[in-house]
């Protein structure tokens, strides 16, 4: 006899209430803002930053992959089946037959990248799972004011027909470098994506207007919204309801309170 427990295993995001749209998930918890406040913290030093990122990469990907992926039925016999024809597992599971891409936007999506790749090949076939490279800069005008980005370099292994692909990197900033990524994987990349999910610690209000104009179909995945910058009015009332007068980000373009350039602070390199 099937036992009907586990064919539709019930999964919700622990979202915050905000006025950003569907595609929007703030999926902070109080175990995971308390990681990345330590990670954000002015005395907060390798190796423990590291540590930190790659912690809260595991838990938010692990919410993005219950939400988004594919599930499937399976029938799998466990050790007991050596005892009794009953030892059988059946219910639902993540399809392990989905492509999926993790594209590392060097350089602090290296690890964050590395992270989810790791973590997709242990959950899926790893035939279907990819790393992908770009390298990116933002581009500045003579008054230090970042006008878009450029792309210094990229290793994309293949076609993305049908793949689910995944963009974790940890500052969702202004937005400019991952919307120039996304547009790399939808008009210069052979095959139709199944899915976009961008993955990141902190976003700011800035950000998810750029993507939502740009790229209206991605998901944004994020633990932390950031909007420091905003004038006195607009704290204390629910995320987007002023989107207008929202700001997260200084005059240099960095996120407030944030935690500084993670590129910098991950790799210890200060240029």
């Amino acid at each position: 006899m099937r036992d009907a427990l586990y064919d539709k295993i019930p999964y919700r995001l622990p979202e915050l209430k905000h006025h950003y749209g569907p595609n929007v998930h703030l999926v902070g918890t109080p175990y995971l803002l308390s990681l990345l406040s330590t990670l954000c913290a002015k005395d907060t030093l390798q190796p423990q930053v590291n540590r930190l990122v790659a912690t809260l990469y595991t838990d938010l990907i692990t919410m993005v992959v219950n939400q988004e992926f594919p599930r499937t039925s399976v029938a799998v016999p466990t050790r007991m089946i050596e005892h009794t024809p009953k030892g059988i597992y059946q219910g639902e599971v993540i399809d392990p037959d989905v492509r999926a891409i993790s594209v590392n936007i060097a350089r602090a999506g290296t690890l964050p990248s590395q992270v989810t790749y790791d973590l997709l090949n242990t959950l899926l076939n790893p035939r279907l799972v990819r790393q992908d490279h770009i390298i990116m800069s933002r581009m500045l005008d003579n008054a230090d004011q970042v006008v878009g980005s450029t792309i210094g370099g990229s290793k994309i292994g293949g076609d993305v027909d049908d793949a689910l692909v995944l963009f974790p990197d940890p500052m969702g900033a202004t937005g400019g470098s991952l919307s120039t990524a996304i547009s790399l994987y939808k008009h210069k990349v052979p095959g139709k994506m199944r899915k976009v999910v961008c993955a990141h610690l902190i976003v700011t209000p800035e950000y998810l207007r750029r993507i939502q104009k740009d790229h209206p179909d991605v998901q944004v995945y994020a633990l932390r919204l950031d909007r420091g910058m905003s004038p006195p009015e607009v704290f204390g009332t629910e995320p987007g309801l002023k989107w207008e007068q929202e700001r997260g980000l200084d005059e240099r373009q960095y996120i407030v309170p944030g935690g500084g350039g993670m590129g910098e602070v991950m790799n210890n390199a200060w240029v």
